[in-house]
């Protein structure tokens, strides 16, 4: 969310789609309040093929910031809509467990989470009460590293938990129209191939891969569609949902297989 009124908004449209029986699982990041807090406590972070590199020190941090504070705005501010939410971090209930996340290019990304599986148990109970599940990714170790915390790229769990719950779409918001090519012109509809090349020839790049590959990930695991969705639209999530995924709605890409 690039300002107050969109944040609004959007746990306004959250709201809207709880009270028209429509379930919704809200996961978040939150990059920049990461960044902001990591540059006041003095800890130097960078980013390689568009994840943050995750010392145990910047993990503690986005921990801190995520879950405490980016996390219960967000949950209170649906409620404040006339909805009903609920925070959770990705270590409760051992919500989103994860390995390490190996980068293709060989960079080591330390403590960056891929996750391997979700609670569905947990988020399918919470979405029967009525109330809708707002995760931040702070992902859970595995087995003898279950006290180990990892920092999980926010698209990766969105399109994790979207595929593992047969979700009917997954909608990704960003701070542009969608996916651009070289002529800074939105595509609309894009394959799983056409993003695949579009990568190889590096129309897209930086933080952009991790949503294209995850949105990508989603429709393969069994969610019905993928929306890259510009958030700096007012009401971009509901207008996206009730469009039905027309792609002649404003703003967004739409992947499909």
């Amino acid at each position: 969310m690039t300002s107050p009124e969109l944040a609004k908004g959007f746990c306004q449209d959250v709201a809207a789609l709880q009270n028209l029986g429509i379930k919704v699982v809200v996961v978040h990041g939150g990059g920049p309040q990461i960044s902001a807090m990591l540059k006041k406590v003095g800890v130097e972070t960078r980013f390689e093929g568009g994840m943050r590199v995750s010392s145990s020190e910047v993990v503690d941090i986005a921990e801190m910031v995520l879950c405490g504070s980016v996390n219960k705005q967000i949950a209170s501010s649906v409620c404040s809509a006339g909805g009903r939410a609920i925070g959770l971090s990705g270590r409760d209930d051992s919500l989103l467990q994860c390995t390490k996340q190996e980068n293709k290019d060989g960079y080591d990304l330390e403590f960056v989470g891929k996750v391997e599986s979700v609670n569905t148990k947990l988020l399918e109970s919470i979405l029967d009460l009525g109330i809708t599940p707002v995760v931040s990714p702070i992902g859970t170790g595995i087995d003898e590293e279950s006290n180990v915390a990892y920092n999980v790229n926010a698209d990766a769990a969105a399109g994790r938990i979207a595929g593992e719950l047969k979700a009917s779409r997954v909608l990704f918001l960003t701070d542009i129209a969608g996916v651009l090519d070289k002529e800074m012109k939105l595509l609309r509809n894009l394959t799983v191939k056409q993003i695949d090349e579009l990568i190889d020839d590096e129309t897209i790049t930086g933080g952009m891969i991790p949503k294209v590959t995850f949105a990508t990930s989603a429709v393969e695991l069994g969610v019905g569609s993928a929306f890259i969705t510009d958030g700096r639209i007012p009401h971009a999530l509901l207008t996206q949902v009730l469009s039905s995924g027309n792609s002649d709605s404003e703003g967004g890409t739409i992947v499909t297989i």
